[in-house]
């Protein structure tokens, strides 16, 4: 992987004019998975649809995963200026069972649209600008080969940090597993791009595992030299409590032990859990969606 410090395609490289310029007949799309997000989703769509649909022609499709949320999130998006997918009627339509988690939002996003890069920003962001989608789409425009592009950021201690399921739990597992993949700033960051001719190739873990699901599988698959990173300044998003994060964290930690052919104890008849410090056990979503290139009914 290039050294970081070193990459040209950091922050400040392109503009939105710059973008749309180098673009040629190459399509983006910007992806928005959302649950009960309504408090926050207006603005983003708003902004991209504004700086990157209106103003530039960067973004080709502008579109919110809906993923079963009971608040105003689906309308708020659709009158922001966003086309909005209800995930599980995606998955139904390509033939699939309902799934459920953040990862099946991702790869739904996939069976709903067509663009030939692909950009996904969380849908509870605080801070944000337009031009981060450029800066994202950047190496995938100056390398052929890059396939993953991830956001590195600055988290403000007076916004609680955050990065703390990194810091714990991703960072010392890649290191061990994989340290070529540990250099990266934010590797759970929710702010990605991709090329879609390589992210159709991969399975995408249902749950909090998919993000470094991804990084393994494309590194395994095309070189850890085709994954990059860019810096985007400062991000605030909304905080969670360190107890919401047990969750989140064992599914990181059994993807990567997975990825690498570490024995679990579950089995299909005991599914494997977290064991709260009240006896209960909270199922593990560590299910599969399969590559997208290898749906026939999808192709």
């Amino acid at each position: 992987m290039a050294d970081p410090a070193k990459d040209p395609t950091r922050r400040g490289d392109i503009s939105a004019q710059g973008a749309a310029a180098r673009l040629g007949e190459t399509s983006v799309m910007v992806c928005f998975p959302c649950r009960n997000e309504a408090d926050t989703i207006g603005p983003l769509v708003s902004a991209v649809r504004h700086d990157l649909v209106d103003r530039q022609p960067v973004v080709t499709e502008l579109v919110v995963m809906d993923d079963g949320s009971t608040d105003d999130t689906a309308r708020i998006a659709t009158e922001a200026g966003a086309k909005v997918f209800d995930v599980e009627a995606v998955t139904v339509a390509a033939g699939v069972e309902p799934g459920k988690g953040k990862g099946n939002a991702l790869w739904a996003s996939l069976l709903a649209t067509d663009s030939d890069l692909c950009v996904w920003c969380d849908g509870d962001l605080q801070s944000f600008s337009p031009d981060w989608i450029c800066q994202l789409i950047a190496p995938l425009l100056d390398d052929p080969a890059s396939t993953l592009v991830k956001a590195d950021y600055l988290r403000p201690e007076d916004n609680g940090g955050g990065g703390r399921t990194t810091e714990l739990v991703a960072r010392p597992l890649l290191s061990m597993f994989h340290p070529e993949l540990a250099v990266l700033g934010q590797p759970l960051s929710g702010e990605f791009a991709a090329r879609r001719s390589a992210i159709e190739q991969i399975p995408f873990i249902q749950g909090w595992g998919v993000e470094v699901a991804m990084l393994i599988d494309l590194a395994a698959a095309f070189g850890p030299d085709t994954i990059r990173q860019v810096d985007l300044g400062v991000r605030r998003h909304r905080h969670h409590p360190l107890s919401a994060l047990s969750k989140q964290a064992a599914e990181v930690a059994a993807t990567v032990l997975m990825r690498n052919n570490v024995a679990m104890t579950a089995d299909d008849a005991a599914p494997l859990g977290l064991i709260a410090s009240d006896g209960s056990a909270i199922e593990l979503n560590l299910a599969e969606r399969p590559p997208v290139s290898s749906l026939q009914s999808w192709n």
